[in-house]
């Protein structure tokens, strides 16, 4: 994977962060937690891309129909237990 060098201007509180996370051990360098904050950034935009998708698919595929709370909760409980108490 090629790379391209960039230059960025941080505060200073910003900087003490980014030194903080590397002191702790999170990352070894500026680059690596830059990258890695991207990289989230990107599952972030592509997982709210997908939700996005769904809503409007199942805007178009069906009627709206009414919410049982009742069932649903039954529903729920079958699938994962009661977890109250």
């Amino acid at each position: 994977m090629s790379t391209t060098r960039k230059t960025i201007t941080v505060t200073d509180q910003q900087d003490n962060w980014i030194k903080t996370q590397i002191a702790a051990g999170q990352f070894t360098n500026d680059s690596e937690y830059i990258r890695d904050l991207i990289r989230r950034d990107q599952a972030s935009k592509a997982e709210i891309d997908a939700i996005r998708a769904a809503l409007i698919e199942g805007e178009e595929i069906e009627e709206p129909q009414p919410f049982d709370g009742d069932l649903f909760k039954q529903e729920m409980i079958a699938k994962h237990g009661d977890k109250q108490g």
